[in-house]
């Protein structure tokens, strides 16, 4: 367990932890990543096609809410959300 600089018990909830977006390329995207693409769509990736048309990958958000597939060359970059 984590302690603080008096020596308290520092629980998860009690770390503050900054995110930041930064570009990976494509073919390291994992299921649960949440993406950035061209244009600024975001999106939680709960699937990956790697066989699109043959030769491109789909990221793949589907929610209760929401649906929705981006299609990307394997050869590309992409912005990940990332804690730091």
């Amino acid at each position: 367990m984590a302690v603080d600089v008096s020596g308290h018990a520092v629980g998860w909830h009690d770390r503050l932890m900054a995110e930041t977006w930064t570009s990976v390329p494509v073919v390291d995207v994992e299921v649960g990543d949440t993406i950035r693409v061209g244009g600024g769509q975001e999106l939680l990736v709960s699937k990956i096609e790697t066989n699109f048309f043959g030769r491109m990958y789909a990221f793949i958000e589907n929610s209760p809410t929401r649906w929705f597939k981006q299609p990307v060359m394997p050869d590309g970059e992409v912005e990940v959300l990332r804690a730091v």
